[in-house]
C-alpha cells in the first residue's frame, strides 16, 4: 500500500509529490501518468512564462500563488541551475481608448503587491521599439523558462527521495473507501491511504470516479500559436501583451520570447472537441458528446458569441490572425508567421456557463482534487504543491 498516490505527471502533480516527500521523508509515494513521459500536456505545451500575477482578483488563489510562485520558481531555477530569464514584460495600450483599462490593471498590480511602472510612449519605445503603443505598463518580475526542464528536475528530486513515477498508467477506476483508495489502471491495481488528483484535462472525470459530482466540467480550449521567422525575431525583445478584453476571459494574442530564443505569437483560443485537441481536426466522440450535452457549453457560447466568432475566424484565416497581431506590432507580415505547436487549456466550466476564474481544489474523504488549474498554474506550481501538502498535513495530523 502506498501512503500517497498522485494522478497526473504534469508540473502540478510533480510539485505535490516533491513537496510531500520533502515534508514527510520516507513515505511511500507514486505518481501515475497515463502518457509515456511526464509533462506531455499543459505543462509541455505552454509559452514558458513566469507570470507576475497582475490580472487576477486580489486575494484569489491565482493572485497569491502567482506572486509567490514567481519568486519560488525563480529560486528553484537558480538553485538547480535551470536556464531562465526574468526579462520583464509590457502590457500595451495601442490607442487612447484602452488607457482606462490599462489604469485599472495598474491599480490591480499594486493591489496584488507587484512592482509595476507606467511607461510613456517614449519609454515604451526604448524597451520595445517596434510596438504600436501610446502608453504601457512594465512588469519587471515576469520571466521565461522551459517548464519541461523544470518538471524533469522535479521528477529527479522525487526519485532521489524514494518516490516512484509510473508512466503509461492510465487510471480507469477509483474506489474511495473509509480507510483507503483503490485505483485501477489498464494493467494494475494500486491501493493508497491518500489520493491526490492532478489529472489536468481529465481532473473532473477522476473526481467523478472517486464519487465527487461537483458542478464542473473541464472544457478544452486549444491555444493556437505561430512562430516568428528567425530574421524577424528582432521585432520582439521580450514579452509584449495587449490590454486584455474585460469581456473575454483570455489575454489576447501576444508575442513571447522563449528561453531558446524563438518568438511565439498567440494564442488564438478556440473550443476543442477532444480533451487533448492539439489539431483542428482533433475529435473524440465521447469528449464531443459530453461538451454539447452540457448546459454550460451553450450558455458560454451565447455569452461570448461575438468573441468566439472572432477567435474562430482567426483560427481559419492567417490573414485575420496577422491583422490582429499587427495592431500591436505593425511590422509583422503574414509571411513572417510560421505554424507552431498548439496547446490546450483545461478550463473548468460550470453548468451556469461561467468559466471558473480561480484555481478550484476540493477535499475528499481520503483525497484532494485539483479540478481547475490552467494558467498561471505552471508559475504557481510550487505554491500549489505547498497548499496541497499543507491540506494533507492538517487532515492527517502531521
Amino acid at each position: 500500500m502506498y501512503d500517497f498516490l498522485i494522478i497526473g505527471g504534469g508540473i502540478v502533480g510533480l510539485s505535490v509529490g516533491m513537496t510531500l516527500l520533502e515534508r514527510q521523508p520516507g513515505v511511500k509515494l507514486a505518481i501515475l501518468e497515463k502518457e509515456e513521459d511526464i509533462a506531455q500536456h499543459q505543462t509541455g505545451h505552454n509559452s514558458g512564462v513566469i507570470h507576475s500575477g497582475i490580472y487576477y482578483k486580489p486575494g484569489s488563489y491565482k493572485a497569491r500563488f502567482a506572486k509567490a510562485g514567481n519568486e519560488s520558481m525563480r529560486r528553484f531555477c537558480e538553485e538547480h541551475e535551470i536556464s531562465h530569464d526574468i526579462c520583464g514584460k509590457v502590457i500595451v495600450a495601442t490607442n487612447e481608448g484602452e488607457i482606462p483599462k490599462l489604469e485599472k490593471l495598474f491599480t490591480r498590480a499594486y493591489q496584488n503587491g507587484l512592482k509595476a511602472t507606467w511607461l510613456s510612449r517614449e519609454e515604451l519605445m526604448e524597451k520595445e521599439p517596434f510596438v504600436n503603443g501610446v502608453e504601457a505598463i512594465y512588469l519587471p518580475s515576469t520571466g521565461i523558462v522551459d517548464y519541461k526542464t523544470v518538471s524533469s528536475v522535479m521528477a529527479w528530486k522525487i526519485r532521489s527521495k524514494g518516490g516512484t513515477i509510473l508512466t503509461d498508467s492510465e487510471v480507469t477506476e477509483v474506489d474511495e473507501r473509509e480507510n483507503a483508495v483503490i485505483v485501477d489502471t489498464k494493467d494494475k491495481t494500486y491501493t493508497t491511504k491518500f489520493l491526490v488528483n492532478c489529472a489536468g484535462l481529465h481532473s473532473d472525470r477522476i473526481a467523478r470516479m472517486a464519487g465527487y459530482h461537483v458542478d464542473v466540467k473541464i472544457f478544452p480550449f486549444r491555444g493556437e500559436y505561430y512562430e516568428l521567422r528567425p530574421e524577424k525575431r528582432h521585432l520582439v525583445n521580450n514579452l509584449i501583451y495587449p490590454v486584455p478584453n474585460p469581456n473575454f476571459p483570455f489575454l489576447g494574442v501576444h508575442a513571447t520570447r522563449m528561453i531558446d530564443g524563438k518568438v511565439e505569437v498567440g494564442p488564438n483560443a478556440v473550443p476543442g472537441f477532444k480533451r487533448e485537441a492539439y489539431w483542428k481536426t482533433s475529435f473524440n466522440w465521447k469528449d464531443f458528446s459530453e461538451i454539447i450535452s452540457y448546459p454550460g457549453f451553450w450558455k458560454l457560447g451565447f455569452t461570448y458569441a461575438k468573441e468566439g466568432l472572432d477567435e474562430m475566424s482567426r483560427s481559419f484565416s492567417k490573414k485575420r490572425f496577422t491583422e490582429n497581431i499587427r495592431q500591436l506590432i505593425p511590422s509583422i507580415d503574414e509571411d513572417d508567421l510560421m505554424p507552431a505547436p498548439a496547446g490546450v487549456r483545461a478550463q473548468a466550466l460550470g453548468s451556469n456557463g461561467e468559466l471558473f476564474d480561480d484555481f478550484f481544489i476540493i477535499n475528499g474523504r481520503n483525497s484532494v482534487h485539483v479540478c481547475n488549474a490552467p494558467s498561471p498554474a505552471a508559475t504557481a506550481s510550487l505554491e500549489i504543491g505547498k497548499e496541497i501538502a499543507g491540506r494533507i498535513g492538517v487532515r492527517l495530523g502531521v
